[in-house]
């Protein structure tokens, strides 16, 4: 696993930030991170980048412990905290140079224009970093956490302050990292999560309330889905019922239908060959789930 967290708690003094959690991701996994303010995240994200130290537990990046082996496992590591702090009265590429040095890093030149290139800076590189905008600025931190070309990514609210089309933007660029890196993030913006996440880890009060696909946490509820169908006339409950996957079907009028099963993508492809083969008119079809917002709430209100 690219990261590993066992048992892992953290206390500002009486107060218990992180309590005894514990998860993983493993290579090619883009990982949503997610919880109210306070609920742990930040400081998690701190201890397993190194720069906090945790009171109890322990983190593994690459297969090295964070505690024993902190300057190998940050060069691991791309960190791209909340606050994003930079210079400003640097340069773009400036102050790109100097990360690379930080990083000890020979012959940075090309990659310094092909992180440039890949995070959206090219018109922008000749600016100074204070010149921009909130969204440029973001992606100047990104291309930090980029330029040493690390194995695991930690993006602490990558899209904060982005317009509608910066943050489909950077979604791309998170969503091609992903492909050959471990990447976990946490952001407010719920739509983002479930545009480019399969999975996502709930955190709240300090202890993680949900791990687990985005599919399976908004299953309706036993494992199942609901597949909502209208037709422009009326259908016969015998002919649904012949559909391979569907369990228990309501009328809901004389031209809508709730199927429940567990295959909800296999019933839709069968609605649609079923309508061609009796030239049937379908008005609506759509799928019945839990909303990841509706999951938030559910999971992180105070009881």
């Amino acid at each position: 696993m690219s990261i590993k967290v066992t048992s892992l708690s953290k206390n500002y003094g009486a107060q218990k930030a992180v309590n005894n959690i514990s998860f993983s991701v493993g290579k090619g996994e883009i990982v949503g991170f997610l919880g109210p303010n306070g609920a742990g995240k930040s400081t998690t994200m701190k201890i397993i980048t190194g720069y906090l130290e945790c009171d109890g537990g322990e983190v593994e990046v690459c297969n090295e412990k964070v505690s024993t082996g902190s300057l190998s496992t940050k060069k691991k590591i791309g960190y791209l905290p909340e606050a994003n702090p930079l210079y400003f009265d640097m340069y773009v590429r400036e102050y790109l140079e100097f990360i690379a040095g930080v990083h000890k890093m020979n012959h940075s030149k090309n990659r310094i224009e092909e992180t440039i290139a890949t995070v959206g800076l090219t018109l922008e590189a000749n600016k100074k970093i204070g010149q921009l905008s909130k969204g440029y600025k973001q992606r100047v931190g990104l291309a930090a956490a980029l330029i040493h070309n690390p194995e695991v990514l930690i993006l602490d609210e990558p899209t904060s302050g982005l317009d509608p089309n910066q943050i489909v933007e950077i979604r791309e660029v998170i969503k091609t990292l992903g492909k050959d890196k471990t990447v976990l993030f946490s952001s407010h913006i719920l739509q983002e999560v479930q545009a480019i996440c399969d999975r996502v880890i709930i955190i709240n009060k300090g202890n993680i309330v949900a791990d687990d696909t985005l599919s399976n946490l908004q299953k309706v509820k036993d494992g199942e889905h609901i597949v909502l169908i209208q037709f422009k006339e009326g259908v016969a409950v015998e002919m649904l019922q012949q559909l391979e996957g569907a369990g228990r079907i309501e009328q809901v009028d004389t031209t809508s239908y709730k199927i429940h099963t567990a295959n909800p993508e296999s019933i839709r492809k069968q609605l649609l060959e079923l309508s061609l083969k009796n030239n049937l008119n379908i008005v609506s079809l759509q799928s019945e789930s839990n909303s990841l917002e509706a999951i938030f709430r559910n999971l992180t209100s105070a009881k």
